[in-house]
């Protein structure tokens, strides 16, 4: 079956991400031919092992199960990582490998960012949210009790394998979630200053049933379509320090509302999408964007069925938003649509959004 293959291009390194329809027992024999030296630690989500751990083969010893949910992202698990690395005497010339969704990956990542100043580490999400979005551009972190990814790392793969047969687990809330981070590329695609048209919209609109259906050709041309535009970001701007601001669409609002229920009530990617109503709402209010592009983007929202959360208290999140990692000067940051599928930074005080 022939693979879709992209080029990541960034400053401090390139790798390859390699979309594959092919039966997951292969990944093994995939993984060698990017490993320079003989060991591997494999991070995987519990539900991943429980599912394909007989399947990938890897030895018992190798292999560190990872617990499933946003609170895994922690310290402890951090700390348990690296004691196996050095368990297992890992080298720099050895690599480690997260499998699961966007927790194992970005723990995983941190993991080797720190391990010896640095050890490759290999990407293989199991989950459409981190095929589209955390898997590719080097962000990594952990979770602290003030917030989501306070502390981390920007730290490059050595390769992203994703193979969607993956997905066919995925029960319908996770899969949901993913949908939310691609139709927040909808929203943005014209700001990411991609050289190819890609028409995500339309590919949504004329697919919709198909995406929803989990159709593996649809989801495969998806999940391209996805990388290629946050490909083209972080190429542009590698540790966000000015375009990469944009793939934050619905993030500041919707970070807020995880860490406002614990974690616990709400999926990231259902959490995006309040954020990315909200941001549509406040662009009206600010005169940035004609009612009826809110209109049209509820629209486009209302076709995946998200799953509906409440308005919070709005002083309660402004408090929690003050927090966030890209808050200024009693200023907290938000990426808010201008025009059809383009979008640019505000940095707004308390007043301006009370």
């Amino acid at each position: 079956m022939v693979n879709v293959s992209i080029k990541i291009r960034e400053k401090e390194k390139s790798y390859p991400v390699i979309i594959s329809r092919n039966d997951v027992s292969e990944i093994k024999e995939k993984i060698h031919k990017y490993t320079r030296g003989k060991k591997i630690l494999v991070v995987i989500s519990e539900k991943v092992n429980r599912l394909y751990g007989k399947k990938l083969g890897f030895q018992k010893d190798e292999i560190f199960v990872l617990k499933d949910g946003e609170e895994q992202k922690n310290f402890k698990n951090y700390k348990k990582i690296l004691q196996k690395a050095l368990k297992l005497q890992l080298t720099r010339n050895d690599t480690i490998i997260a499998i699961g969704g966007g927790v194992a990956g970005d723990i995983t990542g941190f993991a080797a960012s720190t391990y010896m100043r640095g050890i490759d580490y290999i990407q293989i999400p199991t989950t459409l949210l981190a095929c589209v979005d955390s898997s590719v551009g080097g962000k990594t972190g952990i979770d602290t009790d003030f917030g989501k990814n306070l502390i981390g790392s920007f730290y490059q793969p050595k390769a992203v394998l994703i193979y969607t047969d993956f997905l066919k687990t995925l029960d319908d809330r996770q899969f949901k979630t993913g949908l939310g981070e691609v139709v927040k590329y909808t929203f943005i695609e014209k700001s990411c200053k991609c050289e190819e048209e890609l028409n995500l919209t339309n590919f949504l609109n004329e697919n919709t049933q198909n995406v929803l259906a989990g159709n593996p050709e649809i989801l495969t041309q998806l999940i391209e379509i996805c990388i290629k535009l946050k490909a083209s970001v972080v190429e542009h701007d590698e540790k966000e320090s000015g375009l990469r601001k944009i793939l934050n669409f619905g993030h500041t609002y919707g970070h807020a509302v995880e860490k406002f229920t614990k974690y616990k009530k709400y999926t990231h990617g259902e959490a995006v999408v309040k954020g990315m109503e909200f941001a549509f709402n406040l662009a009206v209010k600010k005169n940035l964007i004609d009612v009826n592009y809110k209109y049209f983007a509820d629209d486009v929202i209302k076709k995946f069925h998200f799953r509906k959360i409440p308005d919070y208290p709005l002083e309660k999140l402004i408090t929690i938003m003050k927090m966030d990692k890209k808050a200024e000067f009693d200023k907290i940051t938000f990426i808010l649509p201008t025009d059809y599928s383009q979008v640019a930074e505000y940095k707004l005080s308390e007043d301006e959004l009370k």
